[in-house]
């Protein structure tokens, strides 16, 4: 087999190349609208709150809410521990009680950890075998004193899309606020936070759909209660202390806008990919699909080949020109198996087996049928080496 004289990349959900339309969108503001939009005394420094204040409205345009309800952050990461901890502090020393997921983005567990070191009770949801979560187990998990309850939108690695509305509809009717994890979601799902009124707070991050890194953004409902989580300037309307990052916002405004436009066309093709990608590796003997057969992002294909080690299997790909991931590439330096994959059930041999894909827009039917064919040399070598596998043959035999 012919290696292609290009990278294959499938990890965009781990980072995706900047959009050439949002470079050109932001390269003004690096030249000449260089000022700081705090500076209001000069052209300079007014063009430069003018394009921020625009590119808010923007993102509030995409999401159907008020521009006063967007705040620009560093990332997804900061949104989220922005939301936690910001509600948590607002809501001391009454509420003292947070609700999450054991599947979330280790921005939210690690955020969690943080608030149990500081006295805070923290429940972790169980989902089922897609990754979905027990609805009956969130309401009866909700106390008088909790504060927050956060799931995400769509899982990181498996792609399962969780049910945000319901989750929202069961914190409302308690009086609890509740955050949503929109950083896989934004760009690739139709969220309108109007009609998603029961979302309080959702982080989103830029480089997820095509725009830069260290910039994205977090939502928060007027009413909300939520103390400020850097202090030292009036910035982002008081609550978030430091010069904005003018570039980076006008890029994410300009790639969200990018992404809905073509939105429902990009879902077409890549789901398309992602259903070819899926029939053809899973017919490769002792494979699994990982998360929500349907529910699921459409650029999302999480498998398990049993048998080879995933970073095993990462190394091969690299060698043959294709980008993947074992998981979320912030744990990429672990050795530990997945937690989401562990949560829904996978034993840990199955867990260090499982590869993800993510496609973007720019693949196409060749690069997946290269995947595919890449795939069945790879585990055909390594299985053959492979005493694990062995065990498996035996098993089945038997």
């Amino acid at each position: 087999m012919n290696k292609p004289d290009r990278i294959i990349y499938a990890d965009n959900a781990a980072t995706t190349a900047v959009d050439p339309r949002v470079v050109e969108a932001m390269l003004p503001l690096m030249c000449d609208n260089f000022g700081n939009p705090s500076s209001q005394f000069y052209s300079i420094g007014r063009r430069a709150r003018a394009a921020l204040e625009e590119a808010r409205a923007s993102v509030a345009r995409v999401f159907n809410c008020s521009p006063d309800e967007i705040y620009f952050t560093s990332g997804g990461s900061e949104s989220d521990n922005w939301a936690l901890k910001g509600v948590a502090r607002a809501l001391a020393p009454k509420k003292r009680h947070i609700i999450t997921s054991a599947i979330e983005h280790h921005a939210i567990l690690h955020s969690a950890a943080a608030l149990e070191k500081d006295g805070l009770d923290v429940t972790y949801l169980g989902v089922d075998k897609n990754g979905v979560v027990d609805l009956s187990q969130l309401a009866a998990a909700i106390r008088p004193d909790t504060a927050l309850v956060s799931v995400m939108f769509a899982n990181n690695e498996i792609g399962t899309v969780e049910p945000v509305r319901e989750i929202g509809k069961i914190a409302k009717e308690r009086g609890v606020a509740f955050h949503t994890d929109a950083v896989q979601a934004a760009g690739h799902c139709d969220i309108d936070l109007a009609e998603l009124g029961d979302v309080d707070l959702m982080s989103i991050s830029a480089h997820k759909f095509h725009g830069p890194k260290g910039v994205g953004a977090l939502f928060i409902r007027r009413g909300t209660k939520i103390a400020s989580f850097l202090d030292g300037g009036a910035q982002e309307r008081g609550r978030r202390a430091t010069t904005e990052n003018v570039a980076g916002v006008v890029g994410l405004a300009a790639a969200l806008g990018i992404a809905a436009a073509s939105r429902e066309e990009n879902s077409r093709k890549i789901g398309a990919l992602s259903a070819r990608l899926t029939e053809g590796l899973l017919k490769i003997p002792h494979t699994r699909l990982n998360g929500h057969p349907t529910q699921r992002l459409d650029n999302n294909v999480n498998i398990s080949f049993l048998g080879v080690e995933g970073e095993t299997i990462l190394m091969d790909l690299d060698r043959y020109g294709i980008c993947a991931s074992t998981g979320s590439a912030c744990a990429s330096g672990s050795l530990d198996p997945s937690h989401v994959l562990l949560a829904i059930g996978l034993r840990h041999e199955e867990a260090h087996c499982s590869i993800r894909f993510t496609l973007g827009e720019d693949n196409t039917d060749g690069d997946v049928d290269y995947i595919i064919n890449s795939m069945r040399e790879i585990l055909e070598f390594r299985r053959s080496m492979s005493p694990l596998y062995e065990d498996i043959l035996k098993g089945e035999n038997a």
